[in-house]
C-alpha cells in the first residue's frame, strides 16, 4: 500500500465511522447520564487497593512486556496498558488511562536514559534527531489537547471504531515495511558473505578473505562522551519551554469555569505556540533544503530522507496533529503513529524508536502532571506501575540493541513496532466491542455528546 492509499484509507475509514453516527442515533433516547457515569471517574475511595495477589501478578508481567516492547518500537504501549488495568486490575477507564500516562513516561524516561549514552549505529550524529522532535513535540501536544476535549464529546462506539480503523492501518504497514526491510538486510549479509578480499603479502603470496584494520580508526567513545554528545542543551532548552507552556495552560485551565470566556481564551492560546515553534522548524528545515539542493549536496538535513517541501511539511504537522489526538482520545502518548511516521519519512529504526521515546516523554509527563493536580490516579499503584515501567523500558532497550547487534537486523524494532499496534488494536477492539454492546443492550444514547453540557 502506497503512502497515498495508506491516506485514501484514513480518511474514507474515518468519514464513514464519523457519518454512521447520524444513522446509530436515536433521539428519543435522552438518558446521557447513564452514559456518562459509565465513562466517569471514581472516587479515591473506589480505586483498587494495592495488595499482592493474581491480578498483581498478572498486570506486572503484561506491564512489563507492554512497556519492554513499546518502547523499543516507539510506541508507548497505552493500547495495551488501558485494557489490562480495567479488565485485570479493575480501575474505571479514565483512572486506567491516568495510570497509563504514569507506566508511559517511566518507560520513556528510561529508554531516554538508555539511548542517550548509545551512540548513532552509522553517523557521527546524536543518536535523538532534535530537528525531529521539535518539528513534532508542539502538534502532538496541541492534538493531546484536542484528543482529551473530543473525548467527552464523541460515544465510545465511534472512538472505538476509529482506533481500530488506524491501528490496523499502521501496523499492517509498519509489518510490510519490515518484510522489506529483512529482505534488503538478507541480501546485504549474502553479499558480505560472498565478498572475498584479495591481498598480497611482502613474499608475493595469495591471501583470501584477509581481516585488515582500517587506515583511520573509529575512535572509541565513553559513555560519559557519548552522553555529553548526545544532549543538545540549547534545543532541549526550547522542547522545555514548549512544556512548561502548555502545562501552565492547562493547569489554568483546569480552574476556569467550562465554556466560559476565559477558557476558550486558554485553549485557543495553544494553537500560536504551536504555530511558532513547528513554523520555526519548518521554516528552517525548508531553507536548509533548498540551499542544499542549489549547492548539488544530496546528504539530509536531518534523520529523514524525505524533501522537506511544503507538501510533506503539512503532511507532518497533520500527522503529527492526528497522533496526539489519538493519544487524547485512548489514553497513551501518541506514539502509535509518531512511530510509525518517522518510519515512513526515512528515519532508521534506532533513530526512529529513539526520538519517539523521546518526544512521548514529554507528552506523557505533561499529562501525568496535570492528572496528579486533579487527583486522577492513586499515587502507591501509580509508583508501583512506575516502577515496573521503568525497569523494563532500560531492560527492553538493553536486549534488543544487543539482539540487532548480533543479528545485524535492525527490521526487529519495526517487527515489535507493528506487533504492540496490532495487539493495541486487538484489545482496544475487544473491550470497545463488548462495551458497545451492553450499551445497546441498556439503550443508551450512542450519539455526539455536547461538550459543555458533559462536563
Amino acid at each position: 500500500m502506497s503512502t497515498r492509499g495508506f491516506v485514501l484509507y484514513l480518511l474514507s475509514g474515518f468519514s464513514v465511522a464519523v457519518l454512521s453516527v447520524l444513522f446509530v442515533t436515536d433521539k428519543s433516547y435522552s438518558n446521557q447520564k447513564v452514559f456518562l457515569s459509565s465513562n466517569g471517574s471514581r472516587s479515591g475511595k473506589d480505586w483498587p487497593k494495592l495488595e499482592f495477589n493474581g491480578r498483581l501478578v498478572a498486570a506486572t508481567v503484561i506491564g512489563f512486556l507492554g512497556s519492554a516492547c513499546g518502547t523499543v518500537g516507539g510506541v508507548g504501549g497505552g493500547a495495551i496498558f488501558v485494557p489490562m488495568l480495567t479488565l485485570i486490575v479493575g480501575f474505571d477507564t479514565k483512572s486506567a488511562a491516568a495510570l497509563s500516562k504514569c507506566m508511559i513516561m517511566g518507560a520513556s524516561a528510561s529508554s531516554v536514559w538508555y539511548n542517550l549514552r548509545v551512540p548513532h549505529p552509522s553517523r557521527n550524529v546524536p543518536i535523538l534527531d532534535y530537528d525531529l522532535a521539535l518539528l513534532f513535540q508542539p502538534v502532538l501536544m496541541l492534538g493531546i489537547s484536542v484528543g482529551v476535549s473530543l473525548s467527552v464529546v464523541f460515544p465510545y462506539w465511534l472512538i472505538t471504531v476509529l482506533i481500530i480503523i488506524l491501528f490496523l492501518g499502521t501496523s499492517s504497514r509498519s509489518f510490510f515495511k519490515a518484510v522489506e526491510m529483512w529482505k534488503d538486510e538478507t541480501i546485504m549479509k549474502k553479499e558480505l558473505a560472498n565478498q572475498q578480499v584479495t591481498t598480497v603479502n611482502s613474499r608475493g603470496e595469495l591471501l583470501i578473505d584477509t581481516e585488515y584494520e582500517p587506515l583511520v580508526p573509529r575512535e572509541e567513545r565513553s559513555k560519559l562522551q557519548i552522553l555529553c554528545f548526545n544532549l543538545r542543551w540549547k534545543r532541549l532548552l526550547v522542547l522545555l519551554v514548549v512544556w512548561l507552556s502548555f502545562l501552565l495552560l492547562q493547569i489554568i485551565k483546569n480552574y476556569v469555569a467550562v465554556c466560559s470566556t476565559w477558557y476558550w481564551v486558554l485553549f485557543c492560546l495553544q494553537f500560536p505556540i504551536t504555530l511558532g515553534v513547528f513554523g520555526y522548524e519548518a521554516i528552517k528545515l525548508y531553507k536548509d533544503h533548498n540551499k542544499r539542493i542549489s549547492t548539488g549536496n544530496t546528504e539530509s538535513i536531518c534523520e529523514a530522507s524525505i524533501a522537506w517541501t511544503p507538501l510533506h511539511l503539512a503532511f507532518c504537522a497533520l500527522c503529527g496533529l492526528l497522533g496526539g489526538t489519538v493519544g487524547g482520545l485512548l489514553g497513551s502518548g501518541g506514539g502509535f503513529i509518531l512511530g510509525p511516521l518517522l518510519l515512513e519519512i526515512g528515519v532508521i529504526p534506532q533513530v526512529a524508536s529513539a526520538t519517539a521515546t523521546f518526544v512521548m516523554l514529554y507528552s506523557s509527563s505533561l499529562s501525568v502532571v496535570e492528572f496528579y493536580l486533579l487527583k486522577r490516579f492513586p499515587v502507591p499503584f501509580a509508583l508501583y506501575l512506575m516502577t515496573v515501567s521503568v525497569v523494563a523500558g532500560f531492560w527492553g532497550q538493553f536486549f534488543v540493541r544487543k539482539l540487532i547487534t548480533i543479528l545485524r537486523r535492525a527490521s526487529l524494532i519495526v517487527f515489535i513496532l507493528s506487533g504492540v499496534i496490532f495487539v493495541g488494536a486487538i484489545t482496544m477492539g475487544v473491550i470497545g466491542v463488548e462495551k458497545s454492546i451492553d450499551m445497546i443492550h441498556k439503550h443508551e444514547f450512542m450519539g455526539f455528546l455536547g461538550f459543555c453540557s458533559s462536563q
